[in-house]
């Protein structure tokens, strides 16, 4: 189909859910219509201005015969000229198939992998500086699950960030992180590579994924570690298992059992529907390799070498040296890179 063609049509639609609305349809309708045309009302507007600027290129080439307008006609086709094509690129993106997680709260976990204690120091510094980064957003960030090593590492993290948007920022953060430093402990200087795994999953509704009781194993036990006299004293702790996944998620940060059992319903929820949008997603791209990561857990993502001070996001070739200012949550740069590459690999496709 032309694009011309296409924006026609989208025009059109969004022409008939006006229509529609105004009618005074009511209940599920009226919220499939107005979710609709929300989402593509600022297209319609770009095509509007697109074929207004299109119209002004054809006026201002019918006045280059005019000698007296020559002059004020070439001007103007040199500003349309360039804003022309970016017209055109904002639509094409705004047009890109919408990853419905985007715009959810996620769920983060970070595990260390390998290199002993100091990748558990390393995950407590990547999961500080993401509370930092969640921070300035604005968002919300719960710490769902923080079990601590001797030496104050992180044995594992898991938090939940809630705000608009976050799985579309957080999500290019799944993989393993890399760190190259001279630990505290080393006394003869030599650099040590450890590594982590970082997990984002888009929060899942209790919509979203349907789980049966049956088809839970809950078991309660009396919390271990940090958290005052109340631990081994009362069975607060929960692990629950999803027997037809395999999936189990354990969490004791709370003293209530009620509580325990929510948190890790939520986790359970996230990791299930995660489960499913990578079989559809896989499904879909199985004619494609993406661009821009898979999320998949065991690929390195980035490397944080601290004698040399720099930040190396290996899928877009990116290097930063600014560690120190990406330890304290300044992740923005690579974010919008790797969000810009992952648009560019899909236009690609779709053209």
């Amino acid at each position: 189909m032309k694009l011309d063609e296409k924006f026609d049509r989208i025009v059109a639609r969004a022409d008939e859910l006006r229509a529609m609305l105004s009618e005074g349809i009511s209940g599920d309708g009226f919220s499939r219509a107005s979710k609709e045309l929300s989402e593509l009302e600022p297209v319609v507007a770009r095509i509007d201005e697109l074929r207004a600027a299109e119209h002004q290129a054809t006026q201002a080439e019918a006045l280059l015969a005019d000698p007296e307008m020559r002059e004020l006609a070439e001007e103007e086709l040199r500003s349309l000229r360039d804003r022309l094509p970016a017209l055109q690129h904002e639509i094409r993106l705004a047009l890109l198939p919408k990853d419905e997680a985007d715009e959810r709260s996620a769920i983060l976990e970070i595990r260390p992998a390998a290199g002993g204690d100091e990748a558990g120091l390393f995950a407590a510094e990547l999961f500080a500086a993401y509370q930092k980064y969640a921070a300035a957003k604005g968002w919300r960030f719960e710490i769902l699950e923080y079990g601590e090593t001797e030496l104050g590492g992180l044995k594992e993290g898991i938090a939940e960030i809630t705000g608009r948007n976050v799985f579309a920022r957080f999500k290019y953060e799944s993989g393993v992180h890399r760190v190259q430093r001279v630990p505290a402990t080393e006394t003869q200087g030599r650099i040590h590579t450890s590594t982590i795994t970082v997990a984002v999953l888009p929060e899942a509704e209790e919509a979203d994924v349907e789980v049966n009781e049956s088809d839970l194993r809950i078991d309660v036990y009396r919390a271990s570690g940090a958290g005052g006299q109340h631990v081994n004293k009362t069975e607060s702790a929960v692990r629950i298992t999803h027997l037809p996944s395999g999936i189990i998620v354990a969490m004791q940060e709370e003293r209530s059992q009620h509580k325990n059992r929510a948190k890790a319903m939520t986790i359970l929820r996230s990791r299930l529907y995660e489960q499913q949008r990578a079989t559809l997603h896989a499904t879909r791209a199985a004619d494609r390799k993406s661009q821009v990561g898979t999320g998949d857990r065991s690929e390195r993502i980035r490397t944080y070498n601290f004698p040399q001070g720099r930040v190396s996001d290996h899928r877009i070739n990116l290097t930063l040296y600014k560690i120190d200012r990406v330890m304290q949550g300044e992740f923005d740069e690579f974010i919008d890179a790797l969000t810009a590459e992952d648009q560019a690999a899909r236009l690609a496709t779709d053209e």
